[in-house]
């Protein structure tokens, strides 16, 4: 079948992991997807009059940083660290190779050796490093100190191209100062059918944003064959202004033939507060990624991840947090069952940057390996570039023993059916903790589904008020 790829997503900041294939993962979408679905915003009118918009609140931050960095550079020499010299002379010498090789076309002299030796170059300064690419990126994104540059989303450009493509427009929803307000979105689609939704949240100084996302291709349950047949997905924006709090949960739940995509990227400001809960239960292959620039002293990121993958399911997660504020914390939780022949792979990047002194991250995940056919794989990855910091990062990873199958199947409960109490407790929870019924009777009918019966013991959803 013909398909759109979309190569290197969810990749690690810095990759290591090439023989285990674990720095990134390729989507393929079936060319066949049309273009449809629905997308529903439940919110107040008064969210679209907006005055900020995501580039607008960037700008402002930037504008307070170069005032800052201008000032501090008045009584220091600003940052003479060999690491960055050595990405700024690189560059230099680039360049310098560049505009010769533009000047004298068809010469022998190549980039490479005006790189490592033509006299057009800058004089070399045996005291720089040798840099990795990553190390050079990241040197020169802390020398030019640009937000806007080193904003990014978690599964990465080309998936939030392809996510805004299928949109259309992006919706912009913003707080006003020193506000509550509240947003659900909803995006389904339905056997052939691809439908996305692009999302800017502004919350301004002070204000509190709540937001919940569903991404619903359940309804694509009855399909009859065996390609993906439906893809819903969200890419977001979100600049928690100073001292705000945004609190963002998205539910992710799709058919066995189904495919959720869930891109995301955070800016925080001095003192915001985000919270951000991932509720994956259902799909072929989901794919979550979430990037945040921790960027004003004292934010603070939490991140709770629960999941689930039962039969053949893929899911991909890719979470990196970069902490460049002073005295900020990040912490990732993850928590997730695997069961028959899926798959897991799950990425944790928390950064501590130059500069954040006195940051703390945390990486924490429990998985439950349900059945021995599961494949689990987790990257938990620290950074460092900052002595006065704080940084662990630990899994716990737990099969089902021989001996608690045995003492199960004694009592007439067999594997299978072990296996689904795992499953069950999983939705049960997702299901009592929705954030409206309509999510709710989403988690009901992908767990009746799954489990037949599921049903029984839980209370039919309410009806919609409306």
């Amino acid at each position: 079948m013909d398909s759109l790829t979309i190569k290197h997503a969810n990749a690690m900041p810095a990759p290591t992991w090439g023989w285990l294939r674990m720095n990134d993962t390729q989507i393929e979408i079936p060319m066949s997807l049309a273009p449809g679905g629905s997308m529903e915003v439940d919110t107040e009118d008064r969210l679209f009059d907006h005055a900020m918009s995501f580039e607008g609140a960037v700008a402002e931050l930037q504008a307070r940083l170069d005032a800052a960095r201008a000032t501090a550079n008045e009584d220091s020499a600003g940052d003479d660290r060999a690491c960055v010299r050595a990405a700024l002379a690189e560059n230099a010498a680039r360049n310098v190779a560049a505009d010769g090789a533009a000047e004298m076309p068809g010469t022998a002299e190549t980039a490479e050796t005006a790189e490592s030796g033509s006299a057009n170059a800058p004089a070399a300064d045996l005291e720089l490093p040798a840099l990795s690419r990553y190390q050079k990126r990241a040197a020169l994104e802390e020398a030019a100190l640009d937000v806007a540059t080193a904003f990014e989303t978690g599964i990465g450009a080309d998936a939030r191209a392809y996510l805004n493509f299928l949109a259309r427009e992006t919706m912009v929803l913003a707080a006003a100062k020193d506000t509550q307000e509240r947003s659900t979105i909803r995006v389904e689609a339905e056997a052939g059918e691809a439908a996305a939704a692009s999302i800017d949240v502004v919350a301004a100084p002070g204000s509190t944003f709540d937001l919940v996302i569903a991404l619903d291709a359940t309804a694509a349950m009855g399909a009859e064959d065996n390609a993906t047949t439906a893809l819903a997905g969200t890419t977001l924006r979100v600049f928690a202004g100073s001292h705000a709090r945004v609190n963002v949960t998205v539910y992710a739940l799709g058919t066995p033939t189904a495919m959720l995509l869930d891109d995301e990227g955070y800016v925080l400001d001095e003192g915001a507060r985000v919270n951000v809960r991932h509720v994956v239960l259902g799909g072929e292959l989901t794919v979550t990624g979430l990037a945040a620039d921790v960027r004003g002293d004292t934010a603070r990121l939490d991140i709770d991840t629960r999941y689930l993958a039962s039969g053949s399911e893929q899911r991909d997660f890719n979470y990196v947090v970069r902490q460049r504020g002073r005295k900020t914390v990040s912490n990732m939780n993850a928590n997730g069952v695997l069961a028959g022949t899926s798959k897991k792979v799950l990425r944790g990047t928390i950064d501590l940057v130059h500069g954040c002194k006195g940051s703390e991250g945390s990486e924490q995940e429990t998985v439950l390996l349900a059945s021995e056919g599961v494949d689990n794989k987790t990257v938990p990855t620290i950074l460092c570039d900052e002595d006065d910091v704080a940084g662990n990062h630990g899994a716990t990873i737990g099969h089902v023993r021989p001996e608690q199958l045995f003492y199960l199947e004694s009592r007439g409960v067999s594997a299978e059916a072990a296996e689904a109490l795992f499953i069950r407790a999983k939705l049960e929870d997702a299901a009592l903790s929705a954030p409206d019924e309509r999510i709710r009777a989403s988690v009901l009918r992908l767990g009746e589904a799954l489990i037949p019966g599921f049903t029984d013991d839980i209370d039919a959803p309410k009806e919609d008020a409306a």
